[in-house]
């Protein structure tokens, strides 16, 4: 038997003796990176919901690369998984003639195109969110949490007019839809992303959101340090008093806040109205007391469609795509969203403590950045390491909740404006 037999056996060494040397590398190293966030991911450190079957994917997909490529997109060599560019064309028979080719072929592939690749998905994770979310944090001190959760967009503000000059210096063009969709990532909340990158720059939408959940997954081992770098021992220290219980929120109260400002905001952002519409009809069923339909958003449906939305975004990374050289500015413009987006939390905490005369920790403002629970968590799990006596959470939660609605209106507000 020759080595061409063998080869012919075991295509995926084949293809990637064939590969260019560059993209043999990019794969080995994506290999590499997959076990990494299962590693991880089982550790703790990343969050493993996502990372396990994200970095499972990632590491099969480019190792099951085969001489095999249905619609001729990447030279000849493809995989049974799916293919995200299937359909692309602008001729609508042939649009609707290969992705009928490659549902027929690619296992993954109806699961893509019916709920990722048209934000299903993320509506759904939206909807979950919304059932595990208790509005009542934000109704007790509503300017304070608005205020933090607005000054940690600092990222998805700043990042939208820099996109473009950074992008240059890179050799690469970005015009405004795409200079929006990548801030997005600043607001810290994958399904927004996914939403901004479909409706804005389509073209870029699975190394968008790719980034985006890479780079989520790193502020819960990232931000403890930045918190750390900007706010000195003393300060993370401060014990917050308990809030002043005054007159209970009842949960009648809270369904009347959540479906007045579902219609209202879907009134003014009509292009965002999915979203709003997932995330308040989670609240609005977890306040009705529903109990049967809480539990299957709030289980079935959220983990559901997280296992298969880090499942997917694991399938997407394969080495042509991440490593395009269009790709390395949306790195870099990631990653400075979320610090960008982590500092002005933190600004935001600042002035709390000044205007508190001293009283306000002001670590809480990183919750302001809309990883819901994570930012969250992680401001607690800081703040408690140097002081056990020192609980913040429920203010850290109000924040949290309200960036979550933040990013929604900046979502909404850059779809409206960039929009077709």
């Amino acid at each position: 038997m020759n080595w061409d037999s063998i080869f012919g056996i075991f295509q995926g060494i084949d293809s990637l003796v064939q590969s260019e040397p560059l993209l043999a590398g990019a794969r080995i190293a994506l290999i590499l990176l997959g076990f990494l966030l299962i590693y991880l991911g089982k550790k703790g450190t990343l969050e493993p919901l996502l990372m396990i079957p994200m970095g499972l994917g990632m590491s099969t997909i480019n190792a099951a690369v085969m001489f095999f490529d249905p619609l001729g997109l990447h030279g000849g060599m493809g995989t049974l998984f799916l293919e995200a560019g299937a359909g692309a064309s602008t001729d609508t028979v042939k649009n609707a003639a290969d992705l009928m080719t490659i549902m027929q072929i690619d296992f993954l592939q109806p699961i893509y195109t019916l709920t990722f690749a048209n934000g299903l998905i993320a509506c759904l994770v939206f909807m979950g969110i919304g059932s595990l979310l208790d509005v009542g944090f934000v109704m007790k001190r509503p300017f304070q949490s608005m205020f933090l959760a607005l000054c940690a967009e600092l990222g998805t503000i700043l990042v939208f007019p820099l996109a473009g000059p950074i992008a240059s210096l890179f050799g690469i063009e970005m015009g405004l839809k795409e200079a929006a969709s990548i801030a997005m990532v600043g607001g810290a909340d994958g399904p927004m992303v996914l939403f901004t990158s479909l409706q804005l720059a389509p073209q870029l939408f699975v190394p968008i959101a790719v980034v985006a959940y890479l780079y989520l997954g790193l502020t819960y081992g990232g931000y403890p340090y930045l918190i750390k770098l900007m706010v000195p021992k003393k300060l993370r220290s401060i014990e917050m008093k308990e809030p002043k219980s005054g007159r209970e929120i009842t949960s009648g109260q809270k369904l009347v806040f959540a479906v007045v400002i579902c219609v209202f905001l879907s009134f003014l952002f009509p292009v965002a109205a999915p979203l709003f519409f997932s995330l308040f009809l989670g609240i609005a069923i977890r306040e009705s007391g529903l109990k049967a339909f809480q539990d299957l958003i709030s289980n079935t449906i959220l983990y559901g469609a997280t296992f298969f939305l880090g499942l997917l975004l694991g399938v997407l990374c394969e080495a042509s795509t991440i490593f395009d050289p269009k790709i390395l500015p949306l790195l870099v413009l990631g990653i400075l969203a979320l610090f960008l987006s982590g500092v002005g939390g933190l600004i935001g905490g600042y002035i709390m403590w000044f205007f508190s005369k001293g009283k306000y920790n002001p670590v809480i403002g990183i919750a302001g950045v809309s990883c819901v629970p994570s930012t969250a968590k992680v401001a607690q799990k800081v703040v408690q390491k140097d002081n056990p006596n020192a609980i913040i959470m429920q203010y850290a939660l109000g924040a949290n909740i309200s960036g979550v609605i933040t990013s929604a209106i900046i979502a909404a507000v850059y779809v409206s404006l960039l929009g077709k």
